[in-house]
């Protein structure tokens, strides 16, 4: 054989083997989270308010079974699945009251943690009741606070876990930019909605900084829900609902299933 077709061979070869092997360790990985234990912690985003279908003994913490950690759980059977995250949760309430189930065999861990600190609620009712200019500078102190207080409450958090689930897959997921823009559409101004992406695009660069620092996986829901923004005329959004008014602002199931469980299930395969 000459040399050229011997090193031709020898590369395909390698490449074979390098693919089955690639491929093996993926199904060993996703093998091992199904295998083990799943810990969902989090925020109303993890928790799933504006999903519906709440399971009752959550209370106040709305946790539904259309949230993503459940549709994972239910997909995947797990050995043990525990779904703590709780509406309204901010860093301290996930320290303080979420982290009970991790241990040396929590095999996956996801979360979303950042929004509450940073003053979600009160500027999203800044912007939707005042002026450009009140709304333009309530985001400015929510983007002050992220960046001069927040990292170390994240650090905290992402510490904790690792500490108590240190053979986990950590999943640490952000959130979506709220609206399309460029159309047109009823409510906001442009220059508010441009203000809140913009807002919403620090927060995350934060969270996932953070995130990858403590060599946890990053799920960018900004592009899953690229084209069902508000405004984009397919939501995967609540806009203002006054009749709840707490699911404002959150996915609806649609946002759950299309928006966060893909990110999640990839990065526990």
């Amino acid at each position: 054989m000459r040399r050229s077709r011997l090193v031709l061979f020898l590369s395909a070869l390698l490449l074979t083997a390098a693919t089955a092997l690639t491929g093996a360790a993926t199904a060993h990985a996703s093998q091992l989270a199904a295998n083990s234990g799943y810990v969902a912690l989090g925020d109303s985003y993890s928790s799933g308010v504006g999903a519906g279908s709440y399971i009752s003994s959550s209370g106040d913490c709305k946790r539904s079974t259309k949230a993503y950690p459940y549709l994972w759980a239910a997909a995947n059977s797990p050995a043990s699945f525990h779904f703590t995250a709780c509406s309204g949760a901010r860093t301290g309430d996930v320290l303080n009251g979420q982290l009970g189930p991790l241990s040396s065999t929590t095999g996956l861990v996801s979360i979303s943690i950042g929004g509450n600190d940073a003053g979600f609620a009160d500027v999203m009712t800044t912007c939707v009741l005042q002026s450009d200019s009140t709304c333009l500078s309530r985001i400015a102190t929510a983007r002050s606070y992220v960046d001069s207080t927040l990292p170390g409450l994240l650090d905290n958090v992402y510490s904790a876990i690792r500490g108590k689930a240190p053979n986990a897959r950590v999943v640490v997921l952000g959130y979506p930019r709220f609206y399309r823009l460029g159309t047109t559409c009823l409510g906001l101004s442009e220059t508010k909605r441009k203000a809140i992406n913009d807002g919403a695009d620090h927060l995350n660069n934060t969270i996932a900084q953070r995130a990858g620092a403590h060599g946890f996986t990053f799920g960018d829901v900004r592009t899953t829900f690229t084209g069902h923004e508000l405004c984009s005329g397919d939501s995967w959004l609540h806009s203002v609902n006054w009749l709840n008014i707490g699911e404002s602002y959150h996915p609806k199931a649609a946002g759950q299933s299309g928006g966060y469980l893909p990110l999640l299930s990839g990065a526990a395969a």
